[in-house]
C-alpha cells in the first residue's frame, strides 16, 4: 500500500504508487499511524531536494525524522510552495535566489513564501485570485475554467495527474486561478525555468 507522501500542485498530500522525480521536506508530519490528519507543515522552510545525494539512504517516515514528500517534477513542487534546497541543489538554489525579487537571507524568503502559500489554522494551501492566463510565465500552475490543474508551457496547458501529464490542451483564455505562489512566478519571469516532466506525458 503506498504511503501518503505524494504532494499535489495545490499542496495536498495523497497516497499514490507513482514515483516522483524530486523529494521535499516540511518537517515531521507523521506519527506511528502515518501522516497526521491536521498537520501539513512543521516549519516554514519548505524545500525541494534531489532524490539522491552523497549516497545517503533513509527509511521513509521513520519515527522522529522529517516526513519525506515527493513531487512529479519541480513545477509541481513550486506550485505547492517549495523552493530548491540550498544543500543538495546548491546551484539551483543560487540561480533561484538570483531570479527572486526578494533580496536578503533565506529566512526572509521562506517567510514570504509561507505567507503566500499557507492559510493559517486551516491546514490547506492558499489560492491566488483570478489572473490573466496570458500574463503568466511558463511553469506556472493554474486551475482552468473546469477546475483542472495544469502547467502552462508556451501556448498549451498540460493537465496534471499524479502519474504524469495528459495530452496538451489549448492555453486557457481570460482569467484563471493561480496555484504557484506569486514570488515564485516572479522568479520564472526573471529567468528561472522549472524542470517539467513532459517526457512522462500521457495521451
Amino acid at each position: 500500500m503506498p504511503l501518503q507522501n505524494r504532494v499535489q500542485p495545490d499542496g495536498e498530500i495523497i497516497a499514490h504508487p507513482a514515483r516522483g522525480s524530486f523529494m521535499g521536506n516540511r518537517g515531521i508530519l507523521h506519527d506511528e499511524n502515518g501522516l497526521h490528519p491536521k498537520r501539513r507543515w512543521a516549519h516554514q522552510n519548505w524545500v525541494c531536494c534531489r532524490l539522491r545525494f552523497k549516497g545517503r539512504r533513509r527509511k521513509l517516515m521513520a519515527p522522529r525524522h522529517y516526513t519525506e514528500l515527493f513531487f512529479l517534477d519541480e513545477a509541481v513542487a513550486f506550485a505547492a510552495g517549495h523552493r530548491p534546497c540550498a544543500e543538495c541543489r546548491a546551484a539551483d538554489y543560487r540561480r533561484f535566489r538570483a531570479c527572486c525579487d526578494l533580496p536578503g537571507p533565506a529566512a526572509d524568503l521562506d517567510r514570504q513564501l509561507h505567507a503566500e502559500r499557507a492559510v493559517p489554522r486551516v491546514f490547506r494551501q492558499r489560492r491566488h485570485g483570478d489572473v490573466e492566463a496570458a500574463d503568466l510565465p511558463d511553469g506556472s500552475f493554474v486551475l482552468d475554467h473546469d477546475g483542472q490543474s495544469g502547467v502552462l508551457l508556451g501556448d498549451a496547458l498540460h493537465p496534471y495527474a499524479p502519474e504524469g501529464y495528459g495530452a496538451a490542451q489549448r492555453r486557457p483564455q481570460g482569467r484563471v486561478t493561480l496555484l504557484t505562489p506569486p514570488s515564485i512566478v516572479a522568479a520564472f519571469r526573471n529567468g528561472y525555468g522549472p524542470q517539467i516532466a513532459l517526457a512522462e506525458a500521457r495521451g
